[in-house]
C-alpha cells in the first residue's frame, strides 16, 4: 500500500490493531436472509426500500386524491430513507413526465388544499421531505422515474444541464465521457442531483500546497457551482404556480441554491471543468492519537499536514481501535506503477454488504448487550484492512469519480450526526484534535458504566467554502442557506472540517450520546476560533430523546448560525421569506418545516 506521505515508497499492508481473535473471511448476507436474522436491525443492511409494486385508486383502502389531473397516473406507494429511520405508509405518489406535470402537480395541489414533495432516492436522514408516519393529503412526485435528462455544453466555459431526478453516478459519467468532472462531489452515487443542491451536498477537498484551482471546479458545495436553476413558483401575474428560471445573478436565486425542501427544482444548470485523474491511496497504519495530534505535537503524519499535502483527505476511525481508515486522494495525470486503474467507481466492495459476523453482533448490541461494541468495531475495521488488500484497492488510480464515489446504498445501515465546523485553514488541525480527544474521553467515560451509545465510525472530511466566483458568473450571489457560506465579519475562516459520529440506529443512550456531543460541539467551537453549522441531510437538534426536536436549536441556534455576520436583508431570515413568497400556499412543506422553516 502506497503511503500518502511517501507516495512512491510502498508500505506493507499491517492489520489493524486491535483486531478481533481469528478474524474469518466472511460471505454477504442477501437483503432477505439479513432481515430475518437480524430481527430489530432489519432496515440497517438494504437499499433504501421502496416497494416495486403500485396500488392503483381502485385497489386502495383509502379515497384518491380528488379530481386529480387527467393524463398522470396516480398510485399509492410505500417509502422510507435509506437508514430505515423514517417510514411513511402507503402514500399517493405521482411520476411525471415533465417539468409541465410538475405544473400541473402544483397548481392542483394548490387548488386542492395539498402538499407535493419532491422524492428522490431518499439517501439522508434528516425529515426535509417527511417525518416518518406522516399523512393526510401528501403527494410524492418522484422525480427519479423522468426527470433525468442530462445535457453537457462543451467549450470554455463548460456547464451541464440536468434535470433535478437524474443521479450522480449518472450525471459524473455523462461529464466524464464529455471530458469533464467535479472536485467535490458525495461519495454516494444514488443520490439525486435535487436532493444533493437541496441540502448543499459536497465532498472532501480544498486546494493542496502550490495547486491551482481549475476554471470550472469549486472546492465549495455542488449547490455554489449552479449558474441557474428553473423551480416551480408561484406566479401572481397569473394567480398560479409556474415554471420560473432564475440566473445566478438574481438575488432571489439564493434561497434556492439550498432550499431544504421548500420548494420544486426541475433542472438545474451547473458549471463544469475539465476532468481530472485521481490517485486514492489508503492506508491503515497510522496511530489515531498520531492524525489527530493536539497542534503543538503534531507532525508529517498529522490530519492538518496531509491536508496541506494533498488537499483531499478522509479519515475513518472506529473507536476502540488503534488506526484509521485513511484515505488520501492526490491530483495525478499519470498512473504510479504502483497503483490499480480503475474505469469504474464503488471500489471498495467488501463495504458494499454485511456479513453475517456482523449481523450478530448488531443484533446484539440492539437487543441491548452493547458489551459486543468493542469487539463490533474491531470486526469492522479488520474488515477493512483485508477487504483492502483481497480486493486491490489500497492504491487505486482513474478518473475523477471512480475514486471518489464509493458508498453503496446496500453498505451497513446507520444513523450520523453531522456538523460543518467554519475555521481558518492554519486551525484544521486544533479543530480535529479536540473533537478527537472530547470523543475518546467521552467514549472511556460510557464504557466505564457498561454503556456503549456508539458502534459506527467517526467520519472527518474537509472543503473549502461557496466562492460565488467559481461559478463564472458576473455578480453571482451566495446560497443562503449554505453551511458552507463565508462569514464577511471572519475573512480568516476558509475552510470547513466535516464531522459525523455514526451508530446503529436504536443503539441505548445514543440519543443521550448524541445531545451532549451536539452541546461540546457548540460551546466548544466558538468566538474567533469557530462556528458550527448543521449537515443539513443528517442528523442535529438533538433533545436527549430524539433528533431534530430541540426547540432551542431548531428556533434559535441554527437560525442564528446563518444570520450572525450576514448582511440584514441577505440572511436566514430574506431565505424565508423568499421562498414563502414563491409559495405562498406552502404546498412545498411538512408539519416539520412549517415549524423550523416558519
Amino acid at each position: 500500500m502506497g503511503s500518502p506521505q511517501h507516495p512512491e515508497q510502498p508500505a506493507s499492508p499491517q492489520p489493524a490493531s486491535p483486531q478481533p481473535a481469528s478474524p474469518q473471511p466472511v460471505s454477504p448476507l442477501s437483503r432477505r436472509a439479513f432481515l430475518g436474522a437480524a430481527g430489530a436491525t432489519a432496515a440497517l443492511t438494504g437499499l433504501s426500500w421502496t416497494p416495486a409494486f403500485r396500488v392503483l385508486p381502485a385497489q386502495a383502502a383509502t379515497p384518491a386524491p380528488p379530481d386529480f389531473p387527467s393524463g398522470l397516473a396516480v398510485y399509492q406507494q410505500a417509502w422510507t430513507n435509506w437508514s430505515g429511520e423514517i417510514v411513511l405508509s402507503p402514500q399517493w405518489t405521482c411520476a411525471p413526465g415533465t417539468p409541465a406535470d410538475v405544473v400541473t402537480l402544483a397548481n392542483w395541489a394548490h387548488a386542492q388544499g395539498w402538499k407535493i414533495r419532491a422524492r428522490g432516492m431518499g439517501h439522508g436522514w434528516s425529515p426535509l421531505l417527511e417525518p416518518s408516519g406522516a399523512s393526510g393529503n401528501i403527494l410524492l412526485v418522484d422525480t427519479t422515474e423522468n426527470l433525468t435528462a442530462v445535457t453537457v455544453s462543451g467549450g470554455s466555459p463548460a456547464s451541464v444541464t440536468a434535470q433535478a431526478g437524474v443521479t450522480m453516478t449518472t450525471l459524473l459519467t455523462d461529464l466524464e465521457n464529455a471530458g469533464y468532472g467535479l472536485t467535490n462531489t458525495p461519495a454516494p452515487g444514488d443520490l439525486t442531483l435535487g436532493g444533493v443542491l437541496a441540502i448543499d451536498g459536497h465532498g472532501s477537498s480544498v486546494p493542496a500546497a502550490g495547486e491551482t484551482p481549475l476554471s470550472g471546479h469549486t472546492y465549495g458545495s455542488v449547490s455554489n457551482l449552479v449558474v441557474s436553476l428553473t423551480a416551480v413558483v408561484w406566479d401572481p401575474t397569473q394567480s398560479a404556480y409556474a415554471l420560473r428560471t432564475f440566473q445566478r445573478s438574481d438575488p432571489d436565486i439564493a434561497a434556492f441554491l439550498v432550499h431544504l425542501g421548500r420548494a420544486f427544482v426541475t433542472e438545474a444548470t451547473l458549471r463544469v471543468g475539465a476532468n481530472v485523474r485521481l490517485r486514492c491511496q489508503s492506508t491503515y497504519t497510522t496511530n489515531v492519537a498520531t492524525l489527530f495530534a493536539p497542534p503543538a505535537s503534531a507532525g508529517s503524519d498529522s490530519y492538518a499536514a496531509l491536508v496541506e499535502q494533498s488537499g483531499r483527505v478522509e479519515t475513518i476511525w472506529f473507536p476502540f481501535t488503534t488506526v484509521p481508515w485513511l484515505k488520501v486522494w492526490s491530483v495525478s495525470p499519470s498512473k504510479s506503477w504502483l497503483s490499480r486503474e480503475v474505469d469504474s467507481p464503488f471500489n471498495y466492495t467488501f463495504s458494499d454488504s454485511v456479513s453475517s459476523s456482523e449481523s450478530q453482533l448488531i443484533s446484539e448490541i440492539v437487543s441491548g448487550d452493547v458489551s459486543v461494541t468493542p469487539t463490533f468495531e474491531n470486526l469492522e475495521m479488520s474488515i477493512v484492512g483485508s477487504g483492502l488488500i483481497v480486493t486491490g484497492t489500497w492504491d487505486i488510480w482513474g478518473w475523477a469519480k471512480n475514486t471518489q464515489l464509493y458508498v453503496r446504498p446496500t453498505t451497513l445501515q446507520v444513523t450520523a450526526n453531522g456538523y460543518a465546523i467554519l475555521c481558518a485553514r492554519a486551525d484544521v488541525q486544533r479543530v480535529v484534535s479536540d473533537f478527537y480527544g472530547y470523543l475518546d474521553n467521552a467514549l472511556n467515560a460510557y464504557a466505564a458504566k457498561g454503556q456503549y451509545p456508539m458502534n459506527g465510525p467517526w467520519e472527518v472530511r474537509v472543503t473549502g467554502l461557496d466562492d460565488p466566483a467559481d461559478c463564472g458568473v458576473a455578480g453571482a450571489v451566495e446560497a443562503q442557506l449554505s453551511a458552507l457560506r463565508p462569514r464577511p465579519d471572519e475573512p480568516a475562516w476558509d475552510t470547513a472540517v466535516w464531522m459525523d459520529v455514526l451508530t446503529v440506529p436504536g443503539t441505548p443512550q445514543s440519543q443521550q450520546f448524541y445531545r451532549e456531543t451536539e452541546q461540546w460541539v457548540l460551546a466548544n467551537y466558538t468566538g474567533g476560533y469557530a462556528a458550527v453549522r448543521p449537515e443539513w441531510s443528517k442528523g442535529w437538534a438533538y433533545s436527549g430523546t430524539a433528533a431534530w426536536s430541540d426547540p432551542t436549536m431548531l428556533g434559535g441556534t441554527i437560525p442564528a448560525a446563518f444570520r450572525v455576520g450576514q448582511a440584514t436583508g441577505d440572511n436566514w431570515d430574506t431565505a424565508l421569506a423568499t421562498l414563502d413568497r414563491y409559495d405562498p400556499a406552502r404546498i412545498y412543506s411538512n408539519t416539520f418545516l412549517d415549524t423550523f422553516l416558519p
